[in-house]
């Protein structure tokens, strides 16, 4: 059995295809981890989540910022759903959306397999965090999108405040703490105070700000984190973070990670050549 971790597809189906093919990807036997922003911008999100949820038994999903925004649209009356781009409306309104959207909202924001070593998230931790505590956060998230209540969560889910998680948050303001971390940070100061602004690669954030992983003074991991969400980062190996968000849905590549060997194993299909660079972008 193998175990593949993929980067943000954020709909580009036809380089998953191309992925999936490379890997010999076999469903009776191997595993995918897929670190979030399944759809948008890549053009065919609608294909991209049939695809996925036709794996949904041999797959696991932590959801990105563009997901939690498709859930959250879904919660609109039909007419401001219909003024989304044209990706997106192909999703709401297809015949199968609220089976596909359904399984959306009950996938994790965190993940953690003890047994070979790895957890996987799609933006960050708070520095502040070790891995069970994190583990607790993104658990009190997901019970609350998987619940009948989940519509007033997805219904307040956009704003920048809080910047930091705190344990003495309560309620809306503790889960969106929660999901700004786990599905938004790139920046963030010493108290975990995220830069929501800032996108480009280490060396360009502003002062007194950094890479999540780099925080001074942070929770030491023993564990290997594997993460997506900013492209501008890149393929990167340190501190037992891994990330495989290579932009490729802005002309890069589309990168999975293999996890279950001595060394993590890189694979990556190019872009398709109409996709465009766009730096900085998420």
């Amino acid at each position: 059995m193998a175990i593949y971790a993929i980067g943000d597809i954020q709909g580009c189906y036809p380089e998953l295809q191309r992925l999936l093919e490379k890997l010999r990807f076999d469903p009776a036997a191997d595993r995918l981890w897929l670190c979030g922003d399944l759809v948008n911008r890549g053009g065919q999100s609608l294909d991209t989540l049939r695809l996925v949820h036709s794996l949904r038994d041999n797959v696991i999903v932590t959801l990105g910022n563009h997901d939690l925004s498709l859930l959250a649209i879904a919660q609109r009356k039909q007419d401001a759903q219909a003024r989304v781009n044209p990706e997106l409306r192909e999703v709401l309104f297809a015949e199968d959306a609220p089976m596909l959207l359904d399984w959306l909202r009950t996938q994790k924001l965190l993940h953690l397999d003890e047994t070979i070593g790895w957890a996987m998230v799609h933006a960050g931790l708070a520095p502040s965090w070790t891995l069970k505590q994190a583990q607790r956060c993104a658990v009190e998230v997901e019970r609350e999108l998987a619940s009948p209540r989940h519509t007033r969560l997805l219904k307040n889910l956009f704003g920048n405040r809080p910047a930091a998680w705190s344990s003495r948050l309560q309620g809306i303001e503790r889960m969106r703490a929660s999901i700004n971390t786990l599905t938004r940070m790139r920046y963030c100061d010493v108290n975990g105070r995220i830069d929501f602004e800032s996108k480009g690669a280490p060396g360009t954030q502003k002062p007194g700000m950094y890479p999540w992983f780099e925080v001074p003074g942070m929770r030491k991991r023993d564990t290997r984190i594997v993460c997506g969400h900013w492209s501008a980062l890149g393929r990167f190996a340190g501190m037992d973070v891994y990330g495989i968000d290579t932009g490729c849905v802005w002309g890069g590549k589309l990168t999975a990670l293999r996890l279950d060997g001595e060394e993590p194993q890189y694979i990556t299909v190019d872009a398709e050549p109409h996709r465009k660079r766009m730096p900085g972008e998420d």
